[in-house]
């Protein structure tokens, strides 16, 4: 019958395990000198070799010929426990066996002396798992039990584990394998299994089994049947994309090109790739280009395997560090919705419109808004500007007779009309250049602004709070007014309002007018409220 490959090359020895030597050489030297605790806790993710370490922790200590540490894997008592004919090793597994009469019956047990190896071994795995009643049921005979006995207790929630425990093992951390590692590995049991596995893919398995030798070998099982085991296979097979189409759908985001970011969207949905797995190569990518742009280093050995230097160079060089943050942040949200979503396409083409079409409020920081809109307009990359239509201006029947009668009389101003938009809008962005911040200016030009007219008062609308903080802050308000007013040949009053605000209507009354035309008459200084 056929078997796994992550269980057909399971380690039977500590110089097998991969990525541990920390703890392997640990646990050697602990054996050859005979100075074994009675418990032992291993923690780590899943795949890193705890359940493997402890097998062979449980072998050597029963070894009849151990060499250096290591069981020697002929005796009968290696021989037994491998076949699990032997009684006195015992695995449990705590998400099945965590109640209080699981454990009363191991305390039990531990009163007999084993009847045919030399220690009883008790491997509980997944041991958070155990209620707060079995805990307190296994505190006192994990804190002293008979020597004949050893407990390896295993978890990949060691935060969920009562400290009470805790200081009664002797605890050993587990890391995630480094890819390079698990190639290499992969690379020998793609030989021994006449597997025509490539260096690339190699290392893409590598990335994608996140530090899990077990999860590796499992995806090199699913591409065993691939003639070629290169990263198109593993793509395929795995259903993420290609380090190609990654690259593609990362350049449309950034161009805004919103129609081709959906459409090679709906190709990987129709090509059965997994959404979530998608948005995490973006989320990679995107790891990879803020190393490559804020490190200021050689990174080439840190970015991912899958892509080369130089495109992520050229992929993030027009792209501000706060835009790729903001992206992540979104990638990041629309990855946990996913899992509930009735409809994952719909969900995933929703993350791309808002990726192609940032607003302020997906920036962090006020900073970081003016930093991205900086790094565009430096970069010449394409802003989406409002159109804001309008009526046809037409001068005043009255005023088109006098210029025609007197064209050599200085033609006075005529008020334009209540809340009309005001055409002299594009003359300012103009005459603003280089005089306030450039970050304020962008927004002002991409169309977060609605200008407006009403008698002296200049009001500027502004779509999020972040452009009106930016137009408010001074000189910017006050250089603003100043060359308004320049344009308009009379002084104007600026008035800013935020998302959703809008002036309070005045109510006409004849009476407070007449009082103020008086007080203008008689040169009476009147306070505007």
């Amino acid at each position: 019958m056929y078997q796994a490959l992550y269980r057909k090359w399971r380690p039977l020895q500590f110089a097998d395990v991969i990525g541990q030597k920390h703890i392997t050489d640990t646990l050697r030297a602990q054996i050859t000198t005979g100075r074994l605790s009675h418990a032992y806790l291993f923690a780590g993710t899943r795949g890193t070799g705890k359940t493997t370490c402890a097998k062979i922790l449980a072998r050597a200590v029963n070894c009849q010929n151990p060499y250096d540490g290591d069981p020697c894997g002929v005796c009968d008592a290696c021989t037994s426990i491998l076949d699990g004919s032997v009684l006195d090793v015992v695995e449990i597994d705590a998400a099945s066996n965590n109640g209080v009469d699981n454990i009363r019956d191991i305390r039990e047990e531990t009163r007999y002396a084993p009847a045919v190896v030399k220690k009883r071994v008790y491997i509980i795995d997944e041991v958070h798992m155990l209620s707060i009643g079995a805990f307190n049921a296994l505190l006192k005979t994990l804190e002293e039990p008979p020597s004949h006995v050893l407990f390896i207790l295993a978890t990949t929630e060691i935060h969920k584990v009562p400290a009470t425990i805790l200081s009664r093992c002797q605890r050993f951390d587990f890391r995630r394998i480094t890819p390079e590692d698990i190639a290499v590995r992969l690379t020998e049991v793609a030989k021994s299994e006449n597997i025509n596995l490539t260096d690339g893919g190699a290392k893409l398995i590598a990335r994608l089994a996140d530090g899990a030798m077990r999860d590796a070998l499992s995806m090199l099982d699913r591409t065993a049947e691939c003639e070629v085991v290169d990263e198109d296979a593993v793509s395929r097979c795995i259903g993420i994309l290609g380090a190609d189409d990654a690259l593609s759908l990362m350049q449309a985001i950034e161009q805004k090109d919103l129609a081709g970011a959906v459409s090679l969207i709906g190709q990987a949905y129709n090509a059965g790739r997994d959404l979530a797995g998608v948005f995490d190569q973006l989320l990679g990518l995107i790891r990879d280009m803020l190393l490559v742009k804020t490190s200021g280093k050689d990174v080439s050995g840190m970015i991912s395997p899958a892509y080369s230097i130089d495109n992520v160079i050229t992929l993030g060089e027009p792209v501000a560090a706060s835009t790729l943050i903001a992206w992540s942040q979104i990638l990041q949200q629309s990855q946990s919705r996913l899992k509930t979503a009735a409809n994952r396409r719909v969900e995933a083409e929703l993350t791309i419109v808002r990726l192609c079409n940032m607003s302020g409020e997906d920036y962090d920081t006020l900073t970081g808004r003016v930093e991205a809109l900086e790094h565009s307009m430096k970069n010449g990359l394409v802003v989406t500007q409002k159109v804001q239509h309008s009526e046809p201006y037409h001068k005043p029947q009255q005023e088109e007779k006098q210029n025609s009668v007197k064209s050599d009389e200085p033609v006075q101003n005529h008020e334009t009309k209540t809340g009309e938009t005001w055409k002299l809008w594009s003359a300012l962005l103009n005459q603003l250049t280089g005089k306030i911040n450039i970050g304020t200016l962008t927004c002002m030009k991409a169309g977060y602004v609605r200008a407006e007219i009403q008698g002296d008062k200049l009001m500027l609308f502004c779509d999020d709070d972040i452009t009106a903080g930016l137009i408010m802050a001074e000189p910017t308000k006050t250089r603003i007014q100043a060359a308004a007013s320049e344009l308009e040949g009379r002084q104007l009053k600026l008035r800013v309002y935020e998302p959703n605000k809008k002036p309070k209507k005045q109510e006409q009354n004849k009476d407070v007018d007449e009082i103020l035309q008086k007080a203008q008459d008689l040169d009476i200084e009147i306070t505007e409220l």
